[in-house]
């Protein structure tokens, strides 16, 4: 949080496969530069569905966000993608279609080629920004169409961007309901009440809703790949996790007061650092044998601690659960580890405290390696947060 970004930036997305395919025809990248206060977003929509439509839009979306992190001029980016571009030799349109859209140093900027125009709510209201038309050429040596569009904006807090694959506008076409398909004007209408019945509803979410009312209007059969993405400013949802002692005990009682401050969610990982917890605080540790894994110990509970979990074997499972997981929108167990990533998930801002007192109960031979490496493990987990799902995540050691 700055002054130029005095909000938190959620993003997130939701896809249906077209029926019977087992890959997305239609691509999202995200990707966020920390140094540069900037996140770019792409989806590419690849021409028909399957495999070859997600190669197409898989290459597209590349080239879209590196072309993006290198030049800032829509003009320029458009010039450069759509020279590169290829084309169907029997349709005369290009093999992929995407949106861009680039949030840096508090201003948005949204490139668009062929892709459904991006909604832009602010509040529960529609906002229109200035949209130019980037005419490249009326048509290149192929016949195809270079028209692009851009808009420029300072966004607001409660904004929200939700851009889509036109498997959303043309769901249900041909349907007695819906001859012609969704199309935009029922779409935006739908988006705007879902917002004004749930003000605060995450982007993952909005996008879900999207995507299953489309999936309804093509009676639950996809006729396309159908994607919808949504980027939401707003206030952070913060979470810290507080594993392992200290090195000097000494700094056990600042350490339990660090986190007892914190504004936000907190979660004990170990029950060393539980036992530290629990004895600065003068309170107890209590079991909870309601929401069990087979293969990890029970959560406890603790007054003003909302989660507390063994260590490392759970932060073990945490890292596989995150590695396995193709979305934030997945069902989770109700297991300690799947508490812990269901936290992460509703959490933007993430602080873990890494105590580096060596543990003794792990300096035996047989057990394996990782167990050890309490901070590689984090830092793995950490690793996962930001580049796959786009959280901003703070460790510090102690």
């Amino acid at each position: 949080m700055n002054a130029l970004n005095p909000y938190y930036v959620e993003v997130s997305n939701a896809q249906r496969y077209y029926e019977g395919q087992y890959i997305c025809g239609d691509v999202f990248l995200s990707r966020k530069f920390k140094t540069q206060n900037r996140i770019l977003s792409v989806l590419s929509d690849g021409m028909g569905h399957g495999v070859k439509a997600n190669v197409l839009a898989t290459l597209t979306a590349h080239m879209a966000i590196n072309f993006a992190e290198e030049h800032r001029e829509a003009s320029a980016i458009a010039q450069i993608i759509m020279d590169t571009l290829p084309i169907c030799s029997e349709r005369h349109t290009s093999y992929a279609t995407f949106t861009i859209v680039d949030f840096a140093n508090g201003e948005v900027s949204i490139l668009e080629y062929d892709n459904p125009t991006c909604l832009i709510m602010r509040g529960g209201n529609i906002f229109e920004p200035e949209w130019e038309q980037i005419q490249l050429n009326n048509v290149d040596h192929e016949g195809r169409s270079r028209s692009l569009h851009s808009c420029r904006f300072i966004p607001q807090k409660e904004d929200r961007i939700i851009y889509i694959s036109d498997g959303v506008t043309q769901s249900g076409m041909g349907s007695d309901k819906l001859p012609f398909g969704w199309q935009r004007e029922n779409y935006v209408d739908f988006v705007q009440k879902s917002v004004l019945n749930d003000r605060y509803i995450p982007a993952g979410k909005l996008a879900q809703r999207v995507v299953d009312m489309a999936h309804t209007n093509d009676n639950f059969d996809s006729k396309d790949d159908t994607s919808c993405g949504v980027i939401y400013f707003r206030d952070a949802r913060e979470l810290i996790i507080a594993s392992g002692p200290p090195v000097d005990e000494n700094s056990d009682k600042s350490y339990v007061e660090r986190v007892m401050n914190f504004n936000g969610k907190k979660i004990l990982c170990g029950a060393t650092t539980a036992e530290i917890f629990a004895r600065e605080l003068n309170t107890e540790i209590k079991d909870n044998y309601q929401d069990l894994d087979n293969e990890l110990p029970p959560s406890s509970d603790m007054p003003g601690v909302d989660l507390v979990t063994e260590g490392v074997l759970t932060l073990t499972k945490v890292e596989t659960l995150l590695n396995k997981m193709s979305s934030p929108n997945v069902s989770l167990g109700n297991g300690p580890a799947d508490k812990i990533v269901s936290m992460l998930m509703n959490s933007d801002r993430i602080c873990f405290l890494v105590g580096t007192k060596i543990n003794q109960n792990h300096h035996d031979a047989t057990m394996p390696v990782f167990l050890e490496i309490r901070r590689t493990l984090i830092a793995r987990i950490a690793d996962i947060l930001e580049k796959k799902f786009i959280k901003e995540v703070e460790i510090e050691y102690l």
